[in-house]
């Protein structure tokens, strides 16, 4: 059965897109058969991170100028992307039908993925909890600064009110060291549950890291570039923690479901 993570983050600029790219090389490396698929479609920057040039991109398909099959491009490690697309400006406030296109599409190869692993854009979007509410374990990206937290908060919020997601795992990025990161997800933990009835999963944490941005700088991920460095376990401990984090089990719409894998 196909497992479906998306990450998430309630403002730019926490790293969430880096974060989405090197757990998807993590579980590629291991053998999974896995997909990136950026849905930021007008803002895309996965394939950009990765170091690609794809010819094709999601904002093409959901226009019906190309098939599937033509936008799924080989990454590295054996990692297959999908990227949303650039400068598209029409592309940037998507009707649901037409996220439900690429939902019910990327259902009916259930059986060529282990993992899919969705970068939403940030924010609270209809496009964000639309694809986080789909998936199986949706993650929020938070660095420790107040503005992430509020941010953040906003977003489970929504995501909780409007979707009815209960269970979320949450990832500190740009974290001091693991002990700090702890204290601010407890902190985070409790602000949360004081007034929304939900969960939170802790997921681990990635360092603040020269390594990292030097990565991304060469458009050269940390899973690829140095594979045993200490950046590169931490996301391959991020990688164990998602795989037995707490699902979601919603009515509604789902990547994967029966619902979406029938003929229509």
């Amino acid at each position: 059965m196909t497992v479906s993570i998306a990450l998430t983050s309630g403002k730019g600029g926490v790293g969430k897109s880096n974060c989405a790219v090197n757990l998807a090389l993590s579980l590629s490396s291991q053998g999974h058969k896995t997909v990136l698929f950026d849905t930021d479609f007008g803002m895309a920057n996965a394939h950009i991170l990765i170091g690609a040039n794809p010819k094709h991109t999601a904002a093409e398909f959901l226009r019906g100028d190309v098939p599937l099959s033509d936008i799924m491009v080989e990454g590295p490690l054996g990692l297959r992307f999908i990227a949303g697309g650039t400068g598209l400006l029409e592309l940037m406030n998507l009707d649901n039908q037409t996220r439900y296109k690429m939902l019910q599409s990327l259902s009916q190869l259930e059986d060529e993925i282990d993992y899919l692993i969705v970068d939403t854009p940030a924010g609270a979007s209809d496009s964000t909890l639309f694809f986080a509410s789909a998936t199986d374990v949706p993650v929020i990206v938070l660095v420790a600064e107040p503005t992430s937290f509020l941010d953040a908060y906003a977003l489970i919020k929504a995501a909780h009110i409007e979707k009815n997601i209960n269970q979320f795992s949450v990832l500190l990025n740009m974290a001091e060291n693991g002990p700090s990161a702890r204290q601010n997800f407890d902190k985070f933990f409790q602000i949360c549950t004081r007034f929304l009835d939900i969960n939170l999963h802790y997921a681990g944490m990635i360092p603040h890291s020269n390594a990292i941005r030097k990565s991304v700088v060469k458009r050269s991920p940390i899973m690829v570039s140095q594979p045993s460095s200490l950046e590169a376990n931490a996301f391959r401990a991020l990688t164990r923690e998602l795989i037995q984090a707490p699902r979601n089990m919603q009515d509604g719409i789902r990547f994967f479901s029966q619902d979406m894998m029938a003929p229509k």
